[in-house]
Formats: structure tokens, sequence, C-alpha cells
């Protein structure tokens, strides 16, 4: 939550500032501002509520200096102080005494470095002043006494990258406000800062004062990853993306013709991974139902007990995990505070880590035994849609992988399902071509306020993502239960004016029930929209409308039966207008509790 951006070297800093905003406003849009350093030594500050084009039109008309070359740029998610002009940052100290001007708790940091800034040079002010404070952040600091010299530390949630150039140098919330200007980069880790000039870099330990020796990564993703490529939404491109990433997710890892899964890193081949007697599962939002699924899979064919936790409520309980629990945390960013903070409580028990993440370099990997990228490349629409189908997909190498080392599955049968998994990038590009049908039903369905999603089994995960989804980017009421729940209480709601949505796939060995809950349901007025295996003329004939998905196993279908739920969520808040990627008290990673 919110993002930050900072520059110096030899270029106009303003609009390399403006464009990393750009890039990070999926953190936090509720206002932005800039900290623009002249080589004089005087710094400029330019704060506007509400978007980055607020702030773009604000800088348009503003009379700054021509020989600007270093500034930080911050785009908030207010958490302390509603969102205006005046608690927008960056902050400033005041000169004489301390008069706070915001309603911001980040202010304070401002005014003490202002007073440990009349002691030390700002190298030395900046430790002293965050040794005072107490929380997770990420802070950039700009002093005019130098103004090509950036200052960054940070200290639990919160990633901060380093980005290398030639001349000039990077700092940013995340690697996608970086990628148009170098691939170079590394991440701070906790309780470190880094002193940033055009001419180099140097990484300090907070507590001691001494040199960190960093190792350089190169960023896969390119610039164009990060741009709508002609979509009118980075939700929509992100949707139809599903197909490629899935396929990138499983390149050169699924072996069908050995069944075989091919994992990069010693843990992989450990023997710990045959020994091991219980996994837990962590994640939140999307990557929580995520690991619902998860559970199925690893439950049906490791035949081993699995829990799966909300990751803010994981150290809360002192949660019974030891050296003999496998931990697997999910998060796409891999800074989510709550999941890295469960991942440090299991870590302190003695558990082992392994992380499904689609950040390399974030937190969660450099803190995990092992990872399983998702490969889903960029994904900038706050609402999760093909991060969602890669951690599916990492979970099923997952699977195979540990059924393989503990022989708990055939070979005959792991080539079989290997050989299934290898088909469902083609069967999700059949689900997305039926954009017309499900923009009809969109239409259908846009004038509701309140939908139930219902779903057993594999499908119970997917009732609660595509509730999720509609809550989120159309605000309308949405809520997902097992079927069997159903008689248990929200039947009571359910009328002419409560849609139902019910995954009902022939495929699934609580068909029958689920048909059963569509009769419930219509002998109660209540409409049935039904997300059924193609050809499947009995659960046509109960629905009044259908989204269909082609026929598969049971525990391959979660992949597609999201498919259509994802779209139809898209459709109906493009038909209300809704701000589809940036969705109203929303931001893409979460790194505040």
């Amino acid at each position: 939550m919110c993002g930050i951006v900072g520059y110096t070297g030899f270029k106009p800093a303003t609009p390399i500032l403006l464009n990393g905003l750009v890039k990070l406003e999926y953190r936090g849009y509720d206002s932005a501002g800039l900290a623009l350093a002249a080589r004089n030594g005087s710094v400029q500050i330019i704060k506007k509520v509400g978007k980055i084009h607020n702030l773009i039109s604000t800088v348009k008309h503003s009379k700054i200096s021509p020989n600007v070359t270093s500034g930080i740029g911050h785009t908030r998610w207010a958490t302390h102080g509603q969102p205006t002009d005046i608690n927008a940052h960056p902050h400033s100290g005041c000169a004489k005494g301390h008069r706070f001007k915001s309603q911001t708790d980040s202010e304070v940091l401002a005014h003490l470095l202002e007073d440990e800034l009349k002691k030390y040079p700002v190298e030395k002010a900046v430790p002293q002043a965050l040794a005072k404070i107490e929380g997770t952040y990420s802070v950039v600091i700009i002093d005019q006494s130098k103004p090509d010299t950036l200052i960054g530390a940070r200290s639990g949630g919160g990633a901060l990258v380093v980005g290398l150039g030639k001349g000039e140098n990077f700092l940013a919330s995340d690697v996608s406000a970086l990628l148009a200007y170098t691939r170079e980069v590394f991440y701070l880790e906790d309780h470190e800062m880094v002193i940033v000039t055009p001419q180099g870099v140097t990484v300090l330990n907070l507590s001691n004062g001494k040199t960190v020796k960093k190792q350089v990564a190169e960023i896969a993703w390119t610039a164009e990853q990060a741009e709508k490529g002609g979509y009118p939404h980075f939700m929509l491109k992100e949707i139809m993306e599903q197909p490629t990433a899935l396929q990138d997710t499983f390149t050169g890892r699924l072996d069908p013709s050995t069944g075989k899964v091919i994992l990069e890193g010693a843990f992989w081949s450990s023997p710990y991974l045959k020994q091991f007697k219980k996994i837990t599962l962590l994640g939140m939002g999307t990557s929580y139902y995520a690991a619902l699924v998860g559970k199925f899979l690893l439950e049906k064919y490791l035949r081993i007990q699995v829990e799966v936790d909300n990751a803010s409520e994981f150290r809360y309980r002192n949660p019974i995990v030891d050296k003999k629990t496998l931990v697997v945390v999910i998060s796409q960013s891999g800074e989510t505070v709550d999941t890295l903070t469960a991942l440090r409580e299991a870590k302190s028990k003695g558990a082992k880590i392994i992380a499904i993440c689609n950040v390399m370099g974030s937190s969660v990997t450099r803190e995990s035994e092992a990872v399983l990228l998702t490969r889903a490349g960029p994904e900038i629409g706050v609402a999760s849609t093909k991060a969602f189908t890669t951690q599916l997909g990492a979970f099923w190498l997952l699977t195979l992988h540990l059924a393989g080392v503990r022989r708990a599955m055939k070979p005959a049968e792991l080539r079989k399902k290997s050989h299934e998994l290898a088909k469902v990038p083609l069967q999700m590009e059949s689900v997305l071509k039926q954009t017309k049908a499900i923009e009809k039903v969109a239409k259908e369905y846009s004038t509701y306020f309140n939908f139930l999603y219902l779903g057993r089994g594999f499908q119970y995960p997917i009732a609660l993502e595509g509730a999720l989804k509609l809550k989120e980017i159309s605000y309308i009421h949405a809520e997902g239960y097992p079927g069997g729940e159903m008689k248990h209480g929200p039947i009571a709601l359910i009328d002419s004016k409560m849609p139902v949505v019910a995954i009902a796939l022939k495929s699934s060995s609580t068909y029958e029930k689920m048909l059963n809950n569509i009769e419930e349901v219509k002998a109660r007025k209540g409409k049935i929209l039904a997300v059924i295996e193609k050809g499947d003329k009995e659960a046509r004939r109960k629905a009044n409308s259908v989204l269909e998905i082609p026929a598969v196993a049971e525990d391959i279908s979660p992949m597609l039966s999201v498919l259509p739920l994802q779209l139809m969520a898209y459709e109906i808040a493009k038909l209300k207008r809704r701000e589809i990627d940036q969705p109203r008290n929303l931001a893409k990673s979460v790194t505040v509790e």
C-alpha cells in the first residue's frame, strides 16, 4: 500500500518520477506528490489529492526549476488522515520548532529527522531518527543540503527496490516503476539503509552501520508487459493473458512424457520433503482461496493433513507448527505484510517454508527455503486474475512433485495428470472466446444488488473467488458459500431479487447435490446463473442462464470455472462505469496491518 519512486542522475527528474508514479498507482490512489531537488539546494514540494492525473495537471501549471535532476514521488493509500492535499506525501520539516501540518503519522519522521540533522549529516541522522520510531516502513528521504543524494530504508513490511543505471540510480516500491529505465535491481532487506547518488549506491545495516554487499539481479519482465497493450483495462488484459501465463508457469517444469516435475534449487531434492508430517498453507484474499484449492489437491494425492490459515490470524493464536511442518505461503507480490509476518512466525517455530509468488526477489521469496515462481508477469489490475490461476498451476506442480518424491502417486497416474494439465492453456483459450455470451449474461444480471455464489468440493473456493471479484470491482454485495451451507442460513435471503451463481460441473463428485441446491433456489423463486460443462443438458434446463466450460477432471476444473466469473464481474463493473483497475478503498499490495 502506497508507492514510492526516487531518482537521482543527469536527466530531468520530474517526468521520470511522474511516470514511475503512474506505474505504481495500483498501490494507492488517494493522493500523490513530488519533492523536487534543484542543484542550488532548493526543494519544491507539489502535492494533490486524487489520482495521479490530478498531480500531473498540477505539475504542468507549476513553475519548476529546469535543473531538477533528483527527487522523490509518492502515491498514497490513506491510513492515518483522510485523503487531502495536506495529508498527501512527501512530508517535510518546518525549520523552526515543530508545527505539524497534516493528520498523518508519517509526518512525525520528517520532524524527528529535522532534529537529528542539527547534530549529524544526513547519512547519520537517518538511522538516528529511525531508531526512535516503531512499526513497519519503507521510506525515501531527500535533504536539501545534498540534493543529489537519496536515502532509502526499510523495516518490516513494504518493499524497496534499488535500480542501477549509468550516471543515474533509482529507488521504487516495485520494479514496474523502473522497467523503462533499468533491469538491474536489488532489494533492501529489513533494517537496511541505502545511500543513492548518481555515481553509485552504498547499503548499510541500520543497527550497526556496517556496509552490506548486495547481489544484483536482472528483471525478466519487460516495460511492454506493464502496459495495457490496446485493452481498455489492465484487468481485461490480464484475464486474457491467463493461458500464456499458465503455460509459462508449466514450461520447463512439467514433463508429460515422464510425469516428473523439474524445479530449481537444492531444497526440492531435500530428504525433508519425504519426512514432514503436516502442511500449513498461508495466504490472504485471492491467495487464500488459491490455498483452499491447494488443500484439496494436496490432501487428495498426498493423503496428508493440510491446514489453510488466514495469514492475518495465524500468529495471534499460537499456531501448532514445528520442524515437521511444511509451510507454504502464497502471495502475488511477496510483500503482503500479514503473510510475511506469518511466514516469520512459522520459521521461528522451526517450520520449513515454500513460497508461491509472482515476484522473484520479494521479501517472501528471500525468506523462504524454496520458491515456486508463478511467472504471471506484472499484474497491475488491483483485482487479481492471472495471479490466481497461475497459483493454482503452482499448486499442481507442488502436488505432483511431492507425490513423486513421497511415492504417493504411481508413475502412470503422474503422467496422466501431467498430460491433462498440459492441455489446460488451450482449454482456457476456448473459455475466453465466449465474450459475447458473457457480455449478454452480465447485462442481464447487472441490475441486481446482491448475489449468492455456491460451489462444492473443488468449486467451493471458486465460489468465494467469484464473489470476491464481483464485489471488488462492481461494488455489488456478493457472498460465496459451500453448497451444503445454504440451508444453514443463506437460504433465508433467497427470493426473486437475489440471483444465485451455482457452479455445477458434471465431473464433480457432488454434481447431483449441486442440482438439488439449484432446485431449492428455484422453489423460492430465486434466479439461477449456472457455470456448467459444455453439453450438460440437465443443468442447462434447470438454470435461467448458463456459462460453459469444457469438460475436464474435477481437480483441474477450478482453473477453467473461475474464468467466466472473472469476465462476468468485469463486464458488470464496466456496465456500471466503475474504476475497474483501481476500485475504491483497495490497493494491490497490502503492506500495513
